[in-house]
């Protein structure tokens, strides 16, 4: 077991490697050769030149300002002194609210820490009990509860405590749910008009034998919205022309590459093998051979675009409609259209950059199948990932590894190895098996058929933090003890193995602060070194780049990843809530952990992350259910850990607590809720009155026009696109008459066929 020493030395080495990549990270952004890597947010925005352009030759590429290095550290004051309201018009509200979750961590774990330390480690620490147990403990151990004797009335203390730490973890929670619940519903007042705020998506258009779907679309809103409705644009299924664009953009890459190529030496021109990876194959020229299938792609490109266009079955039964004014989105988003609740689903549209355009394409009837088989595999994925934890958990302890490998026993005893391999090996090894998780569990949430870029990030974040708590939190618990106790499990009777559970949880504490140091500490330092995108910057600039406009495109800015990154700080949540009473000694770790990542993240969204759409902290819901989640497990795990203690007279006492956070959560969904899902009808009349007031002559249509068309029919990039085509889009729709022959015939004529990309039979009347 690891001892007070060992965790020091772990300590040490993890701070020595946080602060070795700081200071890579301090040497190399100061580099002009680098300067697009660490602050492309600014690029992006307009306001940072290139120092490549001036200057003597080796100053364009290292930094000769000798005095610079010695201030490495002074991006950390710089990354605090942006107000809120200044990064909210920066970043974006999305992330200004994603750094208030670290914060929460602060505001909660630092009292919970100060009360810890000053009662419940000293009533734990003056015991003996752990020395007569015949349990094998560290002298962590001796700081937690397991070192009460059974009965005693110290449990007491752990009691109050919890009720304290519990009353302060809720009030934490509301005062940051009604904040953000005021930035949110000031930041929708207040921002710039969108499109999305004007525009719902109706899905599930039941099919009509008289008329297309762009037609029954128009007539049933001309209807039922006649004041509001504006226009809508149709959805295609564009799938496969959107996969033939992004495989000609790659193989243009190649183009340009060999072309740099040649350039560089044109007494010889390049040759690439035809075969598997051109590791064999036929020798061919290759500019010739990828030009040849840059061509061949462009009439594969103009085939698919032209059959889309002119067959009625690429139409799927779903469209983006636009309104006149917010108060008239906003009442058909948030009401039912028809009796059959089945049928005009409406919807919120996502913004523009937020929608996810190849699930758009999955009818509407398969989404609850795929939900379910989505949820199948993960149930299966979950239940299999037990088995290479309980490994990682059997060897990664000193006394598992000597057991399977005798031979390495000296060498493992040396101090300096035996506590490096405390220190890391538990960590590294859970991470090495969770590196594809995210991956894995993105592809799930596509599967399952999530429109937006946020609700695919959503959904795999909460699978991801479930998948967490089963594995990484109970998972290493309960294989952990199990492996670390089995000679006292041997030699116990039946009754006495829950009181030995119950006292080996607390001790599992070691694992978690090591896991803690690897994942927390020397993982967030990582994060700001950003080696991956700086690796790949450099071969794309010297291999591709032949322009600005490569260069900007060579930078990757990245994004705070909302489906990784959140679920990782719940997992913090979960072990401060849960060790908070049992055992202390973790908790200024986790403080640790928060304060670090707060000033990194906050560094990285002000000067490299370029979010992908913006949410306006939709999210926030998700975050207070799943620390309530943990204050409630918290709970029910000391309750049945004080069971084991012969607690009698304390036990009972506990159950109030889980009852309390439950209803406090109630209040909270239902007082606060409601600004994360809803539109206030009253604040968007207000919005539409003002926006009226200053701009009387403001024409939405125009506006609106083409805001939700593919991307790829609208790319301003793409040659394929014919102009004349592209031109007759953005006309003024001619008039249709109705098609219907039954007796449901739509009361007005059609003045608006609406769709910014429509089928040509819509351009011409059609006698009834």
């Amino acid at each position: 077991m690891a001892t007070l020493s060992d965790i020091g030395l772990a300590a040490t080495i993890n701070i020595l490697s946080a602060f070795a990549f700081f200071l890579a990270f301090a040497i190399l952004r100061i580099q002009p050769v680098n300067d697009r890597v660490y602050f492309p947010k600014w690029y992006i925005k307009g306001l940072r030149s290139s120092p490549l352009a001036n200057g003597a030759f080796v100053s364009k590429f290292v930094n000769l300002d000798f005095r610079s290095y010695a201030r490495f550290l002074n991006w950390m004051p710089a990354a605090l002194q942006m107000p809120e309201p200044e990064l909210i018009d920066h970043a974006g509200l999305d992330s200004a609210v994603y750094l208030r979750i670290y914060l929460l961590g602060l505001k909660i774990f630092v009292p919970i820490v100060f009360l810890a330390f000053t009662i419940m480690v000293p009533v734990n620490w003056t015991n003996n009990t752990l020395e007569h147990s015949g349990l094998t403990f560290s002298d962590i151990d001796k700081l937690s509860i397991s070192n009460i004797p059974n009965g005693s009335e110290r449990y007491w203390t752990h009691l109050v405590m919890a009720y304290a730490f519990t009353f302060w973890t809720c009030y934490m929670l509301k005062r940051e749910y009604e904040i953000v619940a005021a930035m949110r519903l000031h930041f929708l007042a207040s921002e710039q008009r969108r499109p999305d705020q004007f525009t719902v998506l109706v899905r599930n258009v039941p099919p009509d034998p008289d008329e297309s779907v762009s037609e029954l679309v128009e007539h049933f809103f001309l209807v039922n919205h006649s004041d509001h409705y504006l226009s809508h644009q149709v959805v295609y299924n564009a799938n496969k022309l959107s996969g033939l664009v992004k495989e000609k953009k790659i193989i243009n890459n190649w183009l340009d590459y060999y072309k740099n190529k040649y350039e560089r030496n044109p007494s010889m021109r390049p040759l690439l093998k035809t075969g598997f990876l051109g590791l064999w194959g036929e020798s061919v020229d290759a500019v010739d051979f990828y030009t040849a299938k840059v061509e061949r792609l462009s009439r594969d490109i103009s085939a698919e675009r032209e059959k889309i266009t002119n067959n009625p079955k690429s139409i799927m039964p779903a469209a983006f409609v636009s309104f006149k004014t917010r108060w008239g989105a906003a009442v058909c988003a948030q009401t039912q259209q028809c009796r059959n609740p089945t049928i005009w689903l409406t919807e919120w549209a996502p913004e523009p950059r937020d929608v996810y355009w190849e699930n758009l394409a999955i009818p509407f009837v398969f989404l609850t199948i795929r939900r379910l088989i989505a949820a199948v595999a993960f149930f299966f994925l979950t239940f299999f990932f037990m088995f290479p934890i309980a490994i990682v958990q059997s060897l990664a302890n000193i006394e598992s590894i000597e057991k399977a490998l005798p031979f390495l026993k000296p060498i493992i005893q040396a101090k300096f190895i035996k506590s490096f391999i405390q220190g890391f090996l538990p960590g590294i090894a859970l991470k090495i098996f969770l590196i594809f998780l995210p991956t894995i569990l993105m592809i799930m949430s596509k599967f399952e058929g999530f429109i937006s870029l946020s609700d695919l990030e959503r959904r795999s974040a909460s699978r991801y933090y479930f998948f967490q708590f089963i594995n990484v939190f109970l998972g290493s618990i309960i294989t952990g003890t199990a492996f670390q106790q089995l000679n006292q499990f041997i030699h116990q009777s039946t009754n006495e193995i829950p009181k030995t559970i119950g006292a080996s949880i607390p001790m599992k504490a070691t694992f978690f602060i090591t896991y803690i140091m690897v994942d927390g500490w020397a993982g967030v330092a990582a994060e700001i070194l950003r080696l991956k995108p700086l690796i790949i910057y450099h071969l794309k600039n010297f291999f591709l780049v032949k322009t600005k406009k490569d260069r900007e495109e060579a930078m990757d800015p990245g994004t705070i990843g909302f489906n990784t990154g959140e679920p990782q700080i719940q997992l913090y949540f979960l072990l401060g809530l849960v060790y908070a009473v049992v055992t202390p000694i973790l908790l200024p770790f986790i403080i640790v952990f928060f304060g670090l990542a707060y000033v990194v993240y906050r560094h990285q969204i002000i000067n490299v992350y370029n979010q992908e759409y913006e949410s306006a902290a939709a999210f926030w819901p998700d975050v207070h259910l799943r620390i309530i989640v943990a204050l409630i497990v918290s709970q029910l795990l000391l309750m049945g850990l004080l069971s084991t203690k012969e607690a009698a007279s304390s036990t009972p006492l506990l159950i109030t607590l889980p009852v309390l956070t439950i209803w406090f959560h109630r209040f909270c969904k239902k007082r606060y809720e409601p600004a994360f899902v809803r539109y206030p009808l009253q604040e968007t009349m207000m919005k539409d009155t003002l926006e009226r007031a200053r701009e009387p002559y403001l024409s939405l249509k125009g506006f609106l026009q083409n805001a939700y068309m593919h991307p790829v029919f609208k790319s301003a990039d793409d040659d394929d696109i014919d102009l004349a085509m592209r031109a007759s889009w953005e006309e003024e729709p001619s008039l249709v008459a109705t098609k219907r022959k039954s007796k449901r015939s739509t009361p007005f004529s059609s003045k608006h066929v609406g769709s910014s990309l429509f089928l040509p039979e819509a351009n011409t009347e059609i006698k009834a």
